[in-house]
């Protein structure tokens, strides 16, 4: 206000100097004319200008602090009056309780908004919605609350560099969420990580580093920053930027650093909710595999099952079980692609030398896990080649042990940045158990398969060796035994010839009972003509009618006809004994590299397998060569036997020892 219209405009700045400080610094009333002061001062000149000859000054006083003053100025000779300073201040206690009550409301807004905010932000966190609907949210109330112009959120990577997780801006102009910089200029970001706590950035102006670039060519003059801590581990930060002059309040830094606590709460939440996921996961598939393990499924199914379960699990792009080989090398034998199988295998060797730095190889050397977070420029070796034509940048791989020996390895890749997990090795090892077990039963199983083989051959080889012996020793006696009773016979009187009669019938009794007997141990006719004459032959000398059905007329491995021949035989051998029919059939047919047999009667049924020798004779047989055989036997609706046999005569599993 001015009684002669002086140009006083509210607003306006002045520089407070020396002399203005100490008045603010002593907070009592004070009284002087332009002459105290050096000419030079603005201040003082701007005073003349207007004819000031003297000045009273009241400080007004917030809540203990020298907030600013009243002044009033004269052109008079005159002084004022003695008690002006007195009647002036009862005017700036009355300007202090004003701007007390306004702080005091802007105070509570402030703190309201607050408030409002962190609740909004808890909600979304108790709402377990995804981490980055919480980080958008976050960095959005940051940006309002702090009357910041930009907002960002970012992660520190392993490598040195951040990836901005949440973005806002008062402007379109911002940086995208998933932008990453290196930290290695003025940054909040270097900052809050090189101290651990809040950060003020005043300027920008000279700096160096990606950061500091992006900040003056968005036009930011300053920037506050707080760390995000998880589980006491220094996880990202939170950033407001302005591009004003003045700097941000001075509780901006625990404004924000409110947020990062929900923030710090939610990332955790989420981790432990993704570490519930893939623990479900994991054992989801671990239950997977073992059921195969359990049923005895054939080991290359069960190891193309572990390594898409494992390759999923792991969010990989490729997956390989490999077999370790007597001379150096390895075999894949099981492999899962997030491409497709046919890309796969068509860039992929089946077949490489071990050598190079890669997890198959070290695995092998070591026979512990082992991680490749970046492969060697140098590395040329197979493997390694492999790995990089399927675009695979680290890798994690398990041994596999069977029965104490280093059998092979599981190994998982991946093409992304990130690489694989920490402690994927470990949880890697529980598939390799699984393919280790199923290795080891597939092993037994072939033991198992060739043992009873060689016993079966065994026991064929015998049987042969007794139908020569018999053709060729007791037959071939009886036969002559036979003959010189008859030469006997026409040299004797009549009355002694009548007696040989009976011993000449009981030799031929005896030589028909044997060659009947050679014919069971081993018919001569199964050899020479096959099955379908060999159970045409059965058919006739059965007691039951039987109806023989062969549809086919090729002639099988050794070990199969005489299979065949052997289940037909003792199934109608059953038949007569024990079941009390009036008809039999037996049919014979191939099928998908199969000879499959059925034979079934209408007798009284009710046959048990496990209680009869012969059945369980015929079981082994026929396992032995990799078939299987199945009885139904119902009580009063006859049996039938239904076998089937390989003709293709290779070992049931193929699992070599591995080194």
């Amino acid at each position: 206000w001015s009684a002669q219209d002086a140009d006083l405009p509210v607003g306006s700045s002045h520089p407070v100097r020396q002399e203005l400080r100490s008045r603010r610094e002593g907070g009592l009333p004070w009284r002087w004319s332009p002459a105290d002061l050096p000419l030079t001062e603005p201040f003082v000149q701007e005073a003349l200008s207007l004819g000031i000859r003297t000045f009273v000054g009241v400080p007004i006083a917030v809540d203990g602090r020298v907030w600013g003053f009243a002044l009033a100025s004269s052109t008079a000779v005159r002084p004022f009056p003695d008690d002006v300073e007195a009647r002036i201040a009862g005017f700036t206690d009355l300007v202090a309780t004003a701007i007390a009550n306004a702080e005091a409301r802007a105070h509570l807004r402030t703190l309201a908004n607050e408030q409002g905010a962190l609740r909004r932000v808890a909600i979304l966190v108790a709402q377990s919605l995804p981490p980055s609907a919480v980080f958008e949210a976050v960095t959005q109330e940051v940006g309002l609350l702090s009357g910041a112009d930009l907002a960002r959120m970012e992660r520190y990577e392993p490598d040195g560099t951040v990836t901005g997780v949440g973005a806002w801006s008062r402007v379109p102009d911002k940086l995208a969420v998933g932008t990453r910089f290196d930290i290695d200029g003025l940054s909040v970001a270097r900052d809050v990580r090189q101290t651990g706590g809040p950060v003020r950035l005043d300027s920008f102006d000279g700096a160096t580093g990606g950061i500091a670039q992006e900040a003056r060519r968005l036009g930011i003059r300053s920037s506050v920053g707080c760390p995000i801590v998880v589980a006491g581990q220094l996880w990202g930060v939170i950033a407001a930027s302005t591009k004003r002059d003045d700097p941000f309040p001075a509780n901006t830094e625990s404004q924000i650093a409110n947020f990062t606590r929900l923030v710090a709460t939610a990332i955790e939440n989420a981790e432990t909710r993704g570490e519930l996921r893939r623990m479900a996961d994991e054992q989801a598939g671990l239950r997977r595999v073992a059921t195969l393990v359990a049923r005895g499924v054939a080991p290359d199914l069960v190891f193309a099952v572990v390594a898409e379960e494992v390759g999923r699990l792991f969010g990989a792009e490729n997956t390989a079980v490999a077999r370790y080989e007597a001379d150096d090398a390895i075999a894949m034998v099981g492999s899962w692609s997030s491409r497709t199988s046919d890309d796969l295998a068509r860039t992929l060797d089946r077949r490489a030398v071990l050598g190079g730095q890669n997890v198959t190889t070290l695995v092998f050397e070591t026979g512990r896990p082992a991680r490749i977070d970046r492969y060697p420029a140098g590395d040329s070796s197979a493997i390694t080649a492999n790995a990089r034509a399927v675009g695979s940048r680290s890798a994690v791989g398990a041994p596999i042990r069977v029965d104490g020996r280093l059998w092979g390895s599981l190994a998982v890749a991946s093409s992304r940045e990130a690489g694989l997990p920490a402690g994927a090795e470990e949880r890697l090892a529980d598939f390799a158990e699984l393919a280790a077990t199923t290795i080891a039963n597939a092993e037994a199983h072939t033991k198992l398969t060739q043992s009873r083989a060689r016993i079966v051959a065994t026991a064929d080889d015998t049987r042969r060796r007794i139908e020569r012996d018999l053709h060729d020793g007791a037959q071939q006696r009886l036969v002559s035994l036979s003959l010189e009773l008859r030469a006997a016979q026409a040299a004797v009187p009549p009355e002694l010839g009548a007696e040989l009669d009976h011993a000449i019938a009981a030799a031929t009794g005896a030589l028909d009972e044997l060659r009947e007997i050679a014919r069971g141990i081993h018919p001569a006719i199964l050899a020479e003509g096959g099955l379908g004459p060999a159970l045409r032959s059965l058919a006739r000398r059965s007691a039951v009618p039987v109806e023989v059905n062969i549809e086919t007329t090729s002639r099988y491995p050794p070990p199969v006809e005489v299979a065949a021949y052997y289940v037909v035989s003792e199934a109608l051998t059953n038949t007569a004994k024990h079941a009390n029919a009036s008809h039999a059939e037996a049919t014979v047919e191939e099928h998908d590299s199969t000879l499959l047999l059925r034979v079934g009667d209408d007798g009284a049924g009710g046959a048990q397998p496990l209680r009869g020798s012969g059945l369980m004779g015929l079981r082994d047989r026929v396992e032995a060569l990799g078939g299987s055989i199945d009885v139904h036997s119902p009580v009063g609706q006859g049996t039938v036997i239904q076998v089937s046999l390989p003709i293709e005569q290779t070992d049931a599993v193929q699992t070599p020892g591995g080194r």
